[in-house]
């Protein structure tokens, strides 16, 4: 794991933790969908898979914040599909779940980094964050 701190500015009541991060972040909306269970490979019309859909609250070329509606283990290795407000087509990523901690009674704040993996999205993701940056 790398040194960059993917705290995704933690709340802001709390200033003993600082914003470390080394990357810019865009506030833009994003759908995001884990795949926190796979189904059975080779069985036509399997369901027993299970996803989770949620919002960003912010996302950086390597890392996303999102709120979820259940928790997610932190260290889980996880495929990802994030669609940007103004793309068609989802960005297949591979994600580690840096942190999660209770955000309401109902909710958990999650920060994501992205991997940068063979069989992914993840070189267009990160032109089309370059691009968004730069236009914003």
């Amino acid at each position: 794991m790398s040194d960059i701190d993917y705290s995704f500015g933690d709340y802001e009541d709390a200033p003993e933790s600082g914003d470390n991060r080394s990357e810019y972040r865009l506030a833009a909306s994003a759908s995001v969908t884990l795949e926190l269970e796979s189904p059975i490979p080779d069985v036509e019309g399997d369901q027993s898979g299970r996803s989770l859909v949620s919002r960003t609250s912010d996302v950086s070329a390597r890392g996303i914040r999102l709120t979820t509606a259940e928790p997610v283990t932190q260290g889980a290795l996880l495929p990802a599909w994030v669609r940007l407000e103004d793309d068609n087509e989802p960005y297949g990523l591979m994600v580690e779940v840096v942190w999660c901690r209770a955000n309401t009674e109902t909710s958990w704040l999650v920060g994501l980094q992205i991997l940068e993996s063979d069989d992914t999205s993840y070189l267009e993701w990160v032109e089309a964050v370059a691009k968004a940056m730069s236009e914003g």
